[in-house]
C-alpha cells in the first residue's frame, strides 16, 4: 500500500482493507514499511496477528527477507503499509521494499483537489521505475459520482493501472492523533465500532475480489537468521517495562531475546510497586512518559527500586522514553517538573516541535553488553524532548558520525534517545542476554 505523499490515507485504507479481508474469512498478515511503532499495533488490533516492521535501511535486506518469510507462512493474504510517498527515502522507501520483495503496489491517491490531473500523477508512478509495478489504484476523498466518473475516464484514457475502488469524501471515519502520531492500538481508540465502519466502507467501495486477483504470488526466501541459535542452559529473566507509558518495542527484538534464551517478564512502572523477582536485566523502552509523568513520579516505590537496581550495577538498557524515566525529572511544556528515578544527572524537557527524527548508526566506544568496542548499532530517533547537557563524568558510550558523542552510561546502565533494532546485527541482542546471564546482580524485589 503506497501513496504519492504522507497524508494520502494509507493507514485508514490499510485498516479498512485488513478488516474487510478478515470478514471474508481470510487470515491476514500485516507489515509496516519503516521504523514506525504505532501503525503495527493498529494492524494487530484488526488482524489479531503481530504486525512486523520491514525496514531495509535500519535492518538490512537479509533481516527483511527473514522477517517477511517467517511471518507469512500461515497467512492467506499479506498486506504491507508503506511510509511517506512511494519513492521517498531511498533505500528506506516503500518502492525499495516492494522491489526487494517482488510485491506490487496498491497506490492510494488523494483525489480531493483534482480530477483529470489524477491520471498524470498515476502515469508518473507507472513509468518512474519499472521494478515497482502498480497493481491498482484506490481513489480517496472522492466528492461525487461526477467526480468519480471524471477520475475513471482520465485513468482509462491515459493509464494502464486499473482503479480498484474509492473512498467517498466526508465518510464517518476518523483516527484520533497526538504529537507522535496516531494512538497506539492497545489504548482502545480503534474501537470495534470504528473497525466495523472501516471494514464496511472497504467492502462497499473497493472491489476486494479484484484486489485479490490483482495481487501476485511471491516466492519466499528461506529464513536463515533465527535457525541454529545456540541453546543456552536455562532461561534468563529480563524485566521489560510494558504499560501505557512504555509501549514502543519491536516484537522482533523481543523474539531475538527469546531466541538467545531470555524469558520476557513484563512490569509496569506506572502501577507496580517494585521490579519483578529474580530478573537479571531490565529493558526500558520508549513510549509516552511525558503524558504520564505525574503518575510515574507518584509511584515512588518503583522509582526507588529502579534507582537501587541501577546503583547496584544491575544491567539496564533504556531507550528514549525509558532514558527520560532515568533522568532527574521530566519537565512539561508549562514548566512543571516531575521527579523521576534520578540515575542520570540531567533534566528531560518537552518542547512543542520535534527535537530529532532520523536513522542512526552509532558505534560503541567501549566494551559493553552490546559486545566489544566498535560494535555498530542501528536504529532511529523520534522525540519531542531534549536533555540538559550531560555532566562530563558520565561516560559517553556511542559515537555517531554527524551527531558526535551520545549514549550515556552510569554503572551498568546505558541510556540514549536511540530506538535500537537488532535485526542488522542480531549478535548484539545475544550479547545483551549473555551479559544478563553472567551478571551476579539479580533483583529479588524492591530495595533489597
Amino acid at each position: 500500500m503506497g501513496a504519492p505523499s504522507s497524508g494520502s490515507g494509507k493507514t485508514t485504507l490499510t485498516l479498512a482493507l485488513l478488516g474487510a479481508l478478515r470478514k471474508k474469512g481470510l487470515s491476514v498478515q500485516a507489515f509496516k514499511c519503516g521504523p514506525d511503532f504505532i501503525d503495527p499495533t493498529l494492524h494487530q488490533v484488526v488482524t489479531g496477528r503481530s504486525s512486523r516492521n520491514l525496514d531495509i535501511r535500519m535492518c538490512g535486506k537479509k533481516w527483511v527477507h527473514s522477517t517477511f518469510t517467517r511471518h507469512s507462512q500461515s497467512a492467506d493474504v499479506l498486506v504491507i503499509e508503506g511510509v511517506m510517498g512511494l519513492f521517498d527515502g531511498g533505500t528506506s522507501s516503500t518502492a525499495s521494499l516492494a522491489s526487494t520483495l517482488g510485491v506490487p503496489v496498491l497506490l492510494v491517491l488523494d483525489a480531493g483537489r483534482m480530477a483529470e490531473s489524477a491520471a498524470a500523477v498515476v502515469k508518473g508512478f507507472e513509468t518512474l521505475d519499472p521494478n515497482v509495478p502498480l497493481m491498482g489504484v484506490i481513489l480517496n476523498n472522492v466528492g461525487s459520482p461526477r467526480h468519480l466518473a471524471l477520475l475513471k475516464e482520465a485513468m482509462a484514457a491515459h493509464c494502464s493501472t486499473p482503479v480498484l475502488g474509492y473512498l467517498p469524501r466526508n465518510r464517518d471515519v476518523s483516527l484520533p492523533e497526538r504529537h507522535l502520531g496516531l494512538h497506539m492500538g492497545n489504548e482502545g481508540r480503534l474501537t470495534g465500532e470504528i473497525q466495523e465502519r472501516l471494514s464496511n466502507t472497504a467492502a462497499e467501495y473497493i472491489d476486494l475480489d479484484q484486489v485479490l486477483r490483482a495481487s501476485s504470488w511471491i516466492e519466499l526466501q528461506p529464513d536463515t537468521i533465527l535457525q541454529g541459535f545456540p541453546t543456552e542452559p536455562g532461561p534468563v529473566r529480563i524485566a521489560v517495562a510494558m504499560d501505557a507509558a512504555f509501549c514502543f518495542y519491536y516484537d522482533d527484538n523481543l523474539d531475538l531475546f527469546r531466541s538467545y534464551g531470555a524469558e520476557i517478564v513484563p512490569f509496569s512502572p506506572l502501577s507496580d510497586p517494585r521490579l519483578p523477582e529474580e530478573v537479571s536485566g531490565v529493558y526500558l523502552g520508549g513510549g509516552y512518559p511525558e503524558l504520564y509523568a505525574r503518575a510515574l513520579s507518584e509511584n515512588r516505590s518503583m522509582l526507588a527500586a529502579i534507582h537501587d537496581w541501577v546503583s547496584r550495577d544491575g544491567l539496564t538498557f533504556a531507550e528514549c522514553g525509558g532514558f527520560m524515566y532515568l533522568t532527574e525529572a521530566i519537565q512539561d511544556l508549562e514548566g512543571h517538573r516531575y521527579p523521576m528515578a534520578g540515575c542520570f544527572p540531567t533534566l528531560s524537557s518537552m518542547k512543542k516541535g520535534r527535537s530529532a527524527l532520523g536513522y542512526r548508526e552509532p558505534v560503541t566506544l567501549e566494551d559493553s553488553f552490546f559486545g566489544p568496542g566498535g560494535t555498530v548499532l542501528s536504529g532511529h530517533e523520534f522525540h519531542y524532548s531534549f536533555i540538559d547537557e550531560m555532566p562530563e563524568p558520565v561516560v559517553r558510550t556511542f559515537r555517531d558520525n554527524g551527531f558526535g558523542l551520545e549514549g550515556y552510561r552510569v554503572h551498568n546502565t546505558v541510556g540514549s534517545y536511540l530506538h535500537t533494532h537488532f535485526g542488522r546485527n542480531p549478535e548484539t541482542a545475544g550479547s545483551f542476554i549473555a551479559a544478563c546471564r553472567n551478571s551476579r546482580r539479580a533483583c529479588r524485589g524492591a530495595n533489597t
